[in-house]
């Protein structure tokens, strides 16, 4: 048994512990990070980034299979074919030198790395058990960073055909059918590249329409893209088990009418929940919230010394988040003052087209009081969109009707992930209307959509 003593200890190597070693490192601090799977976490090896590779070889093969048929551009192709199997080994490429490169950068920063598995004796005291024996490690301070984890449903259990997105990753063929369960934003991008390969596809969700956290505005462009690759939307409907004859899922429609769906494959995306069991949470005494670990503006818990970042702390779980909050946390053990007084964390669905949400909506900005001013400018008048056959969306702002102040920005369409970081630069910096429409935006980009959104909302669009 090895004894080991540091400054701070991470349990977790994802997004989020792994930012906050590395911060901790960088300010001199030492530092020990525990992860019993590969560095990176499920961002890294089974979630963002794998899951934007396959969308990216998706959108390529449906580009090729439409170019096949007719090209208004002047490209042709033979009938193109996919090997997915072809596919995975180049995101498993990917995933691979990512890691790699995690590693190097805690081994830069001087962050020692145990492989393992971490369990708490006491809020100072934690056992690693790995493959060559046990390591103790007792720390001034402590950090939960243990992730999240696929929500199951108990009469859909994952095994055999019904997977959740890690198994969806590593399929080595397109299923012939596929069932999603869950029409968020996980179920709806892998449907999507799944669609695009040439799956049959069929989506349950159990509320009236997708994207359930979404407005309808918004959810628009997707429904309609959605519906021209073939999926078959079962909205307001349950899954209510495996069909007991062949490969299928049993759901209860809107009417209470019960059908089978046929499904080489069941994906279900109901959701994530915090990884609080498996590391000793009994051993604490720490407040929750719901399933997720309470904290406070600086992310500590309950506990003195005893911090939790990222998913295991619950909502918004994203990744961009998680580093945030980690490098916040290294810096407050450090001796800095800080505290997280962010005004947005910007959210992006990479459906087809893509989503992006920062700060309010209409309709939650007048839920919180405020008179506000709105305005829409369709990618249907913006030069770069139809250059790429890119106009079906919109950027929408939204600003306090007294000071003009920006309080939200939405967008709908292709690549509009992109324009997340001007989105949430504007708000962070409390940019007024006056402030975006001001602003040069670089000719011709999708950016001038959120200039000319801000121009429509004063009065005097230019280009529509």
């Amino acid at each position: 048994m090895t004894d080991h003593t540091a400054k701070l200890l991470v349990i977790g190597a994802g997004p989020a512990g792994y930012v906050c070693a590395i911060r901790a490192g960088q300010l001199g601090l030492d530092t020990i990070v525990v992860e019993n799977k590969a560095l990176g976490g499920t961002c890294l090896i089974v979630g963002c980034i794998p899951s934007k590779a396959v969308i990216h070889a998706a959108d390529e093969f449906e580009k090729a299979r439409h170019w096949a048929e007719k090209s208004a551009i002047g490209v042709k192709v033979a009938k193109p074919e996919i090997d997915l199997a072809e596919t995975v080994k180049w995101k498993d490429g990917i995933v691979k030198r990512l890691t790699g490169g995690v590693g190097a950068l805690l081994k830069k920063s001087k962050v020692r790395v145990l492989n393992g598995t971490a369990r708490f004796r006491d809020g100072k005291t934690v056992e690693v058990g790995a493959d060559k024996g046990v390591e103790i490690v007792r720390a001034e301070n402590i950090v939960i960073a243990t992730g999240s984890v696929p929500v199951e449903l108990p009469f859909l259990p994952f095994g055999g055909d019904v997977i959740s997105s890690t198994e969806a990753l590593d399929l080595r063929e397109p299923p012939k059918s596929l069932v999603v369960v869950g029409g968020g934003y996980i179920g709806l991008e892998l449907g999507t590249a799944f669609a695009k390969f040439g799956s049959k596809v069929a989506v349950v969700e159990a509320t009236e329409r997708i994207l359930p956290l979404y407005d309808a505005e918004l959810t628009r462009p997707v429904l309609k893209r959605l519906k021209s690759l073939g999926v078959h939307l079962h909205l307001s409907a349950k899954a209510k088990g495996l069909a007991k004859k062949g490969k299928g899922l049993v759901i209860e429609k809107a009417d209470g009418e019960e059908e089978i769906l046929p499904a080489d494959k069941i994906l279900v995306t109901v959701g994530r929940r915090p990884a609080t069991e498996g590391w000793g949470r009994e051993e604490l005494a720490l407040d929750m919230a719901g399933r997720a670990i309470r904290i406070d503006d600086q992310c500590r818990t309950s506990m003195s010394g005893v911090f939790a970042i990222g998913d295991v702390a619950g909502e918004p779980m994203l990744a961009h988040r998680g580093m945030a909050q980690g490098e916040m946390v290294a810096e407050i053990v450090a001796g800095r003052r800080r505290r997280w007084d962010k005004r947005v964390i910007p959210a992006i669905v990479f459906t087809d087209p893509e989503v992006v949400v920062a700060g309010l909506s209409p309709e939650e900005a007048k839920a919180a009081g405020h008179e506000i001013k709105t305005a829409m400018f369709p990618l249907s008048a913006n030069g770069r969109a139809m250059s790429m056959e890119g106009e079906d969306g919109f950027v929408r702002i939204v600003a306090r009707a007294d000071t003009h102040l920006v309080l939200g920005v939405q967008a709908v369409g292709r690549s509009v992930s992109e324009l997340s970081t001007a989105f949430g630069l504007a708000i962070e910096m409390g940019a007024c209307l006056e402030d975006v429409a001001g602003t040069v935006h670089a000719h011709p980009t999708l950016g001038e959509a959120f200039q000319e959104s801000a121009l429509r909302a004063l009065g005097h669009a230019l280009h529509i």
